[in-house]
């Protein structure tokens, strides 16, 4: 079977939806599938790559509009890949997919991993709701990636008989260990003070990850650091506000990580936090990061799937409370004993409910239920 996965952006970029992309097209390549992920190069330039029944094809962009890299090579390439795969998969939101989708002509099933509603493009977003329509009407099914998600996605409620709930999953074992003298060599770098609490960020700087709210609550904690990883559009106003706040000897940023240190950088930290503000926080796949890690986790409730993906495990402040924030960071701090219960309770619920094979799975039963119903209706005599 010929899988073609359509998406902006694809490793090295670091993020939820490209990670979760790497991960089910390389398992579908293990499988014996022949799998094509179709992307943006972060340069004009064209690049493939190729591993097994695996090819990545990176098109050339020519300039990047409110988040979305546009490529006219993109267009002609999915014109091509389009007839010649037997399953389309689209990751939403990418707008251009989506339209080289409806013009290509494809017969083709095509499933749509719904990962984000588009919130703060109001104005573009209500140009572009037709098309988005469009593409949820044609595709044969939808994949949400939490329960809370379906029910409070405003566009996905005319759809909800073709919606499917199949959660993002982890590669939970390469989290859970890791070497402890690689973990001490980190922390010793981030502050001469080794038993000085450690909070730890993951993540685009971008503005609905609510990292000012975090920088806010900490004057409040005069023991605690912050280590903040990742680069975005926002780097420079959250190091200033650091600046401003007389936080900078407590607040470490670290900008980009390769992806192979993540995983000592979960075991360095004492707790993580995601103060998300804004519903293009969807999911948190950095969580179930951290709970595999054994770290005690805070998130906020911004009526997606972050609040669902850690459950019981975690501490569920309201958004862009920066009081609320820091009472649960100081409720970590001060009972180690509860914090180890819910980091236990967390790593657990990561284990049994959010392993990458169980994702893989979940998706590969949707396609089978696509497939089949292609068949079915290709069998079916015409009047």
């Amino acid at each position: 079977m010929r899988i073609l996965h359509l998406y902006k952006d694809y490793f090295p970029v670091l993020g939820g939806i490209e990670n979760h992309i790497r991960a089910l097209a390389e398992a579908q390549a293990r499988a014996g599938m022949e799998v094509v992920v179709l992307v943006t190069a972060p340069h004009g330039r064209t690049v493939e790559e190729r591993s097994g029944n695996l090819r990545i094809l990176k098109a050339g962009r020519w300039v990047t509009i409110a988040s979305t890299p546009l490529s006219p090579s993109f267009f002609l390439h999915a014109r091509r890949l389009l007839r010649e795969c037997d399953l389309i998969h689209l990751h939403h939101p990418y707008p251009p997919a989506e339209l080289a989708y409806l013009l290509s002509g494809t017969t083709a099933p095509a499933v749509l991993t719904y990962h984000s509603d588009i919130v703060r493009q109001r104005r573009s977003g209500r140009l572009y709701r037709p098309l988005l329509y469009r593409v949820l009407d044609r595709v044969a099914c939808i994949l949400v990636t939490s329960p809370v998600y379906l029910e409070t996605s405003p566009h996905l409620r005319p759809f909800r008989e073709k919606c499917r709930v199949v959660p993002l999953g982890i590669e939970v074992s390469r989290f859970a260990e890791v070497s402890p003298e690689e973990a001490k060599a980190l922390r010793a770098a981030w502050c001469g003070e080794p038993g000085r609490p450690h909070v730890l960020f993951v993540g685009r700087l971008r503005y609905y990850k609510g990292l000012e709210v975090l920088l806010q609550a900490l004057p409040a904690l005069p023991e605690v650091h912050a280590v903040i990883v990742g680069t975005g559009p926002m780097e420079g106003p959250w190091r200033r506000l650091a600046q401003a706040l007389g936080l900078g000897h407590r607040v470490h940023f670290l900008g980009e990580v390769p992806d192979a240190r993540l995983p000592a950088l979960y075991h360095a930290a004492d707790l993580f936090v995601l103060p998300a503000t804004a519903r293009a926080e969807a999911f948190g796949t950095v969580l179930l990061e951290a709970m595999a890690a054994g770290l005690p986790v805070v998130t906020t409730e911004v009526g997606t799937g972050t609040t669902w993906v850690v459950g019981e495990a975690g501490w569920v402040v309201p958004p862009g409370d920066p009081q609320a924030l820091a009472a649960a960071i100081r409720e970590i701090v001060r009972q180690p004993a509860l914090a180890r219960e819910r980091a236990a309770r967390g790593r657990e619920r990561v284990r049994t409910q959010f392993p990458v094979e169980r994702m893989v799975e979940g998706v590969e039963a949707v396609y089978r239920e696509v497939l089949r119903q292609a068949c079915s209706q290709s069998a079916s005599p015409t009047v």
